[in-house]
């Protein structure tokens, strides 16, 4: 199929197959998303309450998660385009659901260790570059060109709205259920995505180059994309700056929240989750700010403002200081979403359908490599500077993904196309 025949106008019974599928991709990625956000909460209270975890010891969860996109995040696009797409996404649900039900069956037998959890959470993280990767291709393969943007503000909205209401679910889940068993609720999810995934279509195999062609050659030719592209590569260096900062945040804030704070289990969630509320927020208004002012313009400006206000967070204190975390908290949650959206639809439009795959491993490799470096940073930093410390750093550092933008081409465009 030609890039011409991509957005040729669907026959109402093909439109219907295709909003069908979607519709389906989107319940399990939305059941699934859930799961996740549960364990975003569940995941670090187990480290703090039930094994008395540092906070540089509940870095090393989620440097491990993340650590999988430096290790395989490269070759991930080429094993997504070798490999039957739905197969894998099927198999790396299961993966995921099979390692992380380990947890509440070894807690149950009392042999439980933080070494387990750093494995589980590596093998999450390895099966989830897979399954991130196939999930940005598949998309497109189910959707037309044009509605592509519409398409990831909604999955983006969605994902927002998991971010807002699992981690508070996941913080009163853990009060009732205690922390393990709180995470069998993921486990379930990743079942339930597993097998609405399999009534997906197949989508047609793509291939680039013959049968002979290395995977090194193949994976030169996405990262020369990438690293060449006038927009793309300047976009790239403000979300791998912004992962670094999200992944400072997920190390950091559960601790930051519980030992500096004071704040119980059910209230982190709701903090945790004020992310999620500005991410869903940022979601429903990125067509139309895009629309208006522009998508590179709407870039600019969102993540000056996020890194802004997210210098409201280290200036919390309990009680109703708490707001002041919660609102910078939702500000910053608001601007990364944008950022996002808007970086990947143009990612999904600009780049050929055979290097697709290629591309997003590439970006995800470059951008969710920083998680870990983000997380270590501030596990060390918190060790030396005390959590406030840390946070004023990390917030500090937030900045650098505004300047990425600023200082590029992007700021003399109104639209990044």
């Amino acid at each position: 199929m030609t890039a011409h025949e991509d957005v040729r106008p669907l026959d109402p019974a093909t439109d219907r197959r295709s909003a069908s599928a979607f519709w389906r991709y989107w319940t399990a990625s939305t059941i699934s998303g859930t799961g996740d956000a549960i364990t975003t909460v569940a995941l670090p209270l187990v480290a703090v309450g039930v094994l008395h975890a540092s906070s540089l010891q509940v870095s090393f969860l989620t440097a491990a998660q993340y650590a999988a996109w430096i290790a395989i995040g490269l070759p991930a696009g080429v094993i997504v385009q070798r490999l039957p797409l739905r197969g894998t996404q099927v198999a790396m649900d299961l993966v995921r659901a099979a390692a992380l039900v380990s947890v509440p069956v070894a807690a149950a037998f009392g042999v439980l260790h933080l070494a387990q959890l750093v494995l589980v959470a590596l093998v999450i993280g390895l099966a989830t570059v897979l399954f991130d990767v196939g999930n940005s291709t598949f998309l497109p393969s189910i959707v037309s060109k044009e509605e592509l943007t519409a398409r990831n503000s909604l999955t983006s909205a969605s994902v927002s709205a998991t971010q807002l209401g699992g981690p508070s679910l996941g913080g009163l889940l853990v009060q009732i259920f205690g922390g393990a068993l709180t995470l069998v609720f993921d486990v379930v999810s990743y079942v339930v995505s597993a097998v609405l995934l399999r009534t997906l279509p197949r989508p047609a195999p793509v291939r680039s180059g013959g049968p002979a062609e290395s995977m090194a050659g193949q994976i030169k030719e996405g990262w020369r994309f990438v690293t060449h592209h006038k927009v793309i590569r300047p976009c790239v260096a403000a979300a791998t700056l912004a992962n670094f900062t999200c992944g400072a945040f997920m190390a950091l804030l559960p601790v930051f929240l519980v030992r500096t704070l004071g704040t119980p289990a059910g209230l982190v969630g709701v903090l945790i989750a004020m992310e999620g509320l500005g991410s869903l927020l940022g979601a429903t208004l990125t067509p139309r700010l895009a629309g208006r002012i522009g998508s590179a313009r709407t870039i600019l400006a969102s993540t000056l403002f996020g890194a802004s206000l997210a210098l409201l967070m280290p200036l919390a204190g309990s009680g109703w200081g708490l707001l002041l975390f919660a609102l910078g908290n939702l500000c910053f949650g608001a601007s990364i979403v944008v950022l996002s959206i808007l970086t990947r639809t143009h990612r999904q439009t600009v780049t050929p359908p055979e290097l697709l795959p290629r591309v997003m491993a590439t970006v995800r490799f470059i951008s969710w490599g920083a998680v870990p470096f983000g997380a270590l940073t501030a596990g060390a930093t918190a060790s030396a500077l005390g959590n406030r410390g840390a946070l004023w750093l990390i917030c500090a550092l937030a900045f650098l993904t505004p300047l990425a933008v600023w200082t590029s081409g992007i700021r003399r465009m109104r639209d990044l196309t």
